[in-house]
């Protein structure tokens, strides 16, 4: 196989970042834009060792799950790649991704996996997004980014976002354009706009945060005048002069309005700050922290880990149901936000303690503050080992796992699985429509001897 080469075959497979994968000669291919059982002609881009990058040249014959759009789609397509593949194919994918990942990285072939549970609607469901601003032939664009690209596919708004933060959207392309509002250059460091951060509570009240490398915002009062009649409560601005890609940086400056927005996770209150992690899909998120709380059986007289607690989500959710809850999170600033959160909400059972949970946690049970049950929810690297370990030594009745990443999950319930638990059932949740990510909650007990 050699650049430029021109191939044909069919898509069987997406890779994790939502591109089609076909074999070749038993090579593996990656193509962005092609779906599950396309047959597609290819041209060969990148040649590595184990696999190929190609580019979409032709769908030949096109999948019978490749759906028609019933809108006009006025941005990239990179972060949502299966928005063209059938929905309930999507949901079909994702469980078998959770099957798969237990059968080969767990070895676990008869788990109980239940369906995915979608959304009725699987649009507009983010209430956060931070949108890259850059230029474009010269001229200022607002947009994504291409997928694995650093060119901005200017959009005038986004089938993620609520038809309210589209509006707020075009008012702030209208105030860059009429006051040349130049976006921020890192390799000269002129201009001033990176990011425009969109954060909606279920109330549709918004904050703004304007992302920029430069100290002072031109005209800010008349976007101020725009966007206060849309609903906008409250407008920061976020100082970021790094190199790096990172969006937000450490300095934020309010600018106009309410220091946070209020918004709600079931009847549960939670004040979002404008550097706040909230899980951007309200609906679905309720849907898992409940699921999580049926398997956790809770009693009054339980006491539970909630492990990796970020904001305290998960650990409000359980609270009213058990004696005591004790929430492990290393963010300094998610802990500030979760004990704020448990006066907002009159729940005094949680206990928040900031640090390295694979350092806390052991800790805290060796001191003997145990717990007869725990939930966890790592990021995608999925648990530390010496967590996993003092989960063992604990010897908890029941672990209830939130993933965010399959193939980690699996990793960590194989070790789970040899020290004495069993699976006894997971849920997946589609959390983010239209991409190959997938959550699930996983319900483990101690095995039977």
């Amino acid at each position: 196989m050699e650049i430029g080469n021109i191939i044909e075959g069919h898509v069987i497979d997406f890779t994790y970042e939502g591109k089609g994968l076909l074999k070749h000669d038993n090579l593996v291919i990656f193509v962005e834009g092609a779906l599950i059982a396309d047959k597609v002609k290819v041209r060969i881009d990148k040649v590595k060792k184990n696999y190929a990058i190609g580019s979409l040249m032709e769908i030949i014959k096109p999948s019978r799950d490749r759906v028609p759009l019933d809108f006009e789609l006025r941005e990239s397509g990179g972060a949502i790649p299966l928005i063209e593949y059938s929905y309930q194919k999507q949901l079909q994918w994702k469980k078998d991704k959770i099957k798969n990942d237990l059968g080969k990285i767990a070895g676990l072939i008869n788990v109980p996996i239940n369906d995915t549970l979608g959304m009725d609607t699987p649009y507009r469901y983010r209430n956060h997004v931070q949108i890259p601003v850059g230029k474009i032939k010269g001229k200022t664009a607002v947009g994504f980014y291409e997928a694995n690209s650093s060119e901005i596919v200017d959009m005038e708004g986004t089938i993620l976002l609520p038809e309210i933060g589209n509006r707020v959207l075009e008012l702030i392309r209208v105030w860059i354009d009429k006051f040349g509002i130049e976006p921020y250059n890192k390799r000269t460091k002129t201009g001033v706009l990176r990011h425009i951060g969109i954060r909606i509570n279920r109330d549709n009240q918004l904050m703004v945060i304007l992302v920029t490398g430069s100290t002072n915002i031109p005209k800010v009062s008349e976007l101020i005048d725009l966007l206060k009649d849309e609903n906008v409560i409250s407008l920061y601005q976020n100082i970021n002069k790094s190199n790096t890609s990172i969006t937000y940086g450490r300095k934020y400056v309010k600018l106009y309005g309410q220091d946070s927005l209020v918004d709600y996770l079931g009847d549960y209150k939670f004040n979002i700050s404008p550097n706040s992690f909230f899980q951007v899909n309200r609906s679905q998120t309720e849907i898992l922290y409940n699921k999580a709380v049926e398997y956790l059986e809770l009693a009054e007289e339980d006491i539970v880990y909630d492990l990796y607690c970020g904001i305290g989500s998960i650990s409000l959710f359980i609270a009213n149901k058990a004696k005591k809850v004790y929430g492990i999170e290393t963010v300094q600033e998610a802990i500030e936000d979760a004990k704020k959160n448990a006066k907002l909400n009159d729940i005094d059972n949680v206990e928040f303690i900031v640090g390295k949970t694979e350092e806390v946690f052991p800790r805290m049970t060796k001191e003997g503050i145990t717990a007869n049950k725990i939930v966890l929810d790592p990021p995608r690297k999925g648990s530390d080992q010496d967590t996993l370990e003092a989960i063992v030594k604990l010897n908890p009745e029941r672990i209830v796992y939130v993933s965010c990443n399959p193939s980690t999950m699996a990793r960590d319930v194989k070790y789970l699985v040899g020290n004495g638990y069993r699976v006894m059932e997971v849920q997946p949740v589609d959390m983010f429509p239209h991409t190959p990510h997938v959550e699930c909650v996983v319900l483990m007990s101690r095995a039977e001897k």
